[in-house]
């Protein structure tokens, strides 16, 4: 019986001058994926001036999967209020907003934060089931460390989209988030050793499954 591979799915990565593209181009790599890297430049201003704007938000709405890491998962929500107040793409309703100042026992802690830290599955009674079945955080470990970096941190209108939190002190934040084909996280999936490849992994998986392609 012969064995025919399945096609490779192919990533389109998107570079706003800001993202660690090597470590994301070595995870999709990893995980099978072909990489094409699509622009350059700085953020939501670049992806106005690269005409990128329209089309995220047009792969929000289709069956692709869209994928935001760190800065990422911030430029989907509708605002951000890093430096002032600025429109994001909208893709997620709620803002973005400045860790507050945090403390850990009778000390402060710094910010940003940028350290390993737990993601955890929320608790927050919503029905029962696991949040991570069938999303790319399937497989992962609940308390798992990843890899953050990052001084804000996104704050979802509708709690239901959030699939992760994490804790830096006091404070408790939203760290993942998902809503059908749109997955992003805070975390640095790229940066967190084999449990952050299983992310990737799970995302070339379900593109696989999504084209309707198996090995045969």
């Amino acid at each position: 019986m012969s064995t025919l591979a399945a096609p490779r799915v192919t990533a389109a990565v998107v570079d706003y001058g800001l993202g660690n593209l090597f470590s994301v181009r070595q995870a999709c790599e990893h995980a099978g994926m072909e990489v094409v890297v699509t622009a350059c430049g700085d953020a939501m201003a670049t992806l106005r001036r690269l005409d990128l704007v329209h089309v995220l938000r047009d792969i929000a709405v289709s069956d692709k999967p869209l994928i935001g890491i760190c800065l990422g998962i911030q430029l989907l929500m509708s605002e951000s209020h890093e430096f002032g107040v600025h429109r994001g793409l909208g893709v997620i309703e709620g803002g973005v907003v400045r860790l507050a100042a945090a403390r850990q026992g009778a000390r402060d802690i710094k910010v940003p934060q940028v350290q390993w830290n737990r993601i955890f599955r929320p608790n927050d009674g919503r029905p029962p089931g696991d949040p991570w079945a069938a999303t790319p955080l399937a497989g992962v470990a609940d308390g798992q460390f990843m890899y953050f970096a990052h001084s804000y941190h996104v704050q979802p209108t509708d709690p239901a989209v959030t699939v992760s939190v994490s804790r830096y002190g006091d404070v408790e934040f939203c760290s993942a988030l998902r809503r059908r084909n749109v997955f992003a996280s805070q975390f640095h999936p790229e940066r967190s050793g084999m449990p952050g490849l299983q992310v990737y992994r799970n995302i070339a998986r379900a593109v696989t499954r999504g084209r309707g392609e198996s090995a045969a």
